[in-house]
């Protein structure tokens, strides 16, 4: 099996936004930042999991990635194929022109035809929340997610004082004109 970057980087994506998920929408920004993963390149994976119904988007500030579904009901597998990704390990690609010397199929064909069936079995057994359950279960510590508050700071000890200067162009107008 050729298990390529693109259904690895998938998979490793989706567990960490499945271990944030009860904060709200995660950024790609900081899943890139976190598993080294360039952003771009999870851009168009995210594209590809979103229109397979695995993830879903949130636009605006505070926006970001969510899991459409609940991590038990999603599979390795589905991930992986979600991004386009075979999981084939014959050498003609599950088209059976492998042809030998006579012009038959492969010698080897039905045994890596048969690794192919195994593995999508394995995989599809395999949800995304044992996964995330995996991690957990080694101490993986999250990190808390930074809240942007604003804070109005006022100087100690200042008071504040009180105009009657007016507080717009019309105000000002109007003050010149009854004087």
């Amino acid at each position: 099996m050729r298990l390529t970057t693109k259904g690895r980087f998938a998979v490793t994506a989706m567990i960490d936004l499945g271990l944030r998920q009860g904060s709200g929408p995660v950024t790609l920004a900081a899943i890139s930042q976190r598993q080294q993963i360039s952003l771009s390149y999870l851009e168009q994976l995210f594209g590809k999991l979103r229109r397979n119904g695995l993830v879903e988007s949130t636009r605006g500030p505070g926006g970001g990635y969510s899991l459409a579904r609940n991590p038990q009901g999603i599979t390795i597998a589905e991930i992986i194929t979600s991004v386009d990704e075979p999981i084939d390990a014959t050498h003609c690609g599950g088209k059976e022109n492998c042809m030998g010397e006579g012009g038959e199929r492969c010698m080897t064909h039905d045994l890596w035809a048969a690794l192919n069936v195994r593995m999508v079995e394995f995989l599809d057994a395999v949800t995304l929340q044992k996964l995330i359950d995996d991690q957990l279960g080694k101490g993986l510590e999250l990190e808390d997610k930074p809240t942007l508050k604003r804070a109005i700071f006022t100087m100690p000890g200042a008071k504040s004082t009180r105009t009657n200067a007016p507080n717009s162009v019309f105000a000002l107008g109007n003050a010149r004109s009854e004087t």
